[in-house]
């Protein structure tokens, strides 16, 4: 093959290689990232919990509950918020009917002796907090913590 049919073979495949990418850039500009946040709560002070459930509605609010994926990452003093006689109970089952996912620390809850039934239908659980906010932020979620 002579040097220039081999020039113009690479000219070729390097211009076909470039028409392939192109269609798929334009649809990744076109499809906007989905926003992320994880709120880390540790406190059982109803206050910092109301701010918490405060900030994601106004997140929810502002741009859309389908717009963006929202988790409370809850573990230390926090987790006996999340128990059925909580004073925050209601408003955690309303958060988790919205659309956040709201996460208990297993080993906290180990630690408290606190078992399934003791806690809020409808929420997760994750065997570590600390990891989960960890593993969170690595998936390029916002860490927020009221």
């Amino acid at each position: 093959m002579s040097k220039i049919m081999r020039r113009g073979f690479v000219s070729m495949s390097a211009a076909a290689a470039l028409a392939m990418l192109l269609p798929m850039a334009a649809i990744a500009q076109s499809q906007p990232a989905k926003n992320k946040a994880v709120f880390q709560v540790s406190d059982a002070d109803p206050q910092k919990w109301n701010l918490t459930l405060n900030n994601a509605k106004n997140v929810q609010d502002d741009l859309g509950s389908d717009a963006v994926d929202l988790e409370i990452v809850v573990y230390g003093p926090g987790i006996g918020m999340l128990k059925g006689d909580s004073p925050v109970a209601k408003r955690i089952a309303d958060a988790l009917k919205s659309g956040v996912k709201v996460v208990a620390c297993e080993n906290t809850m180990k630690a408290q002796k606190l078992v399934y039934a003791d806690m809020l239908p409808a929420i997760g659980y994750v065997p570590a907090g600390v990891v989960e906010l960890m593993k969170k932020q690595q998936e390029g979620y916002a860490y927020i913590r009221p």
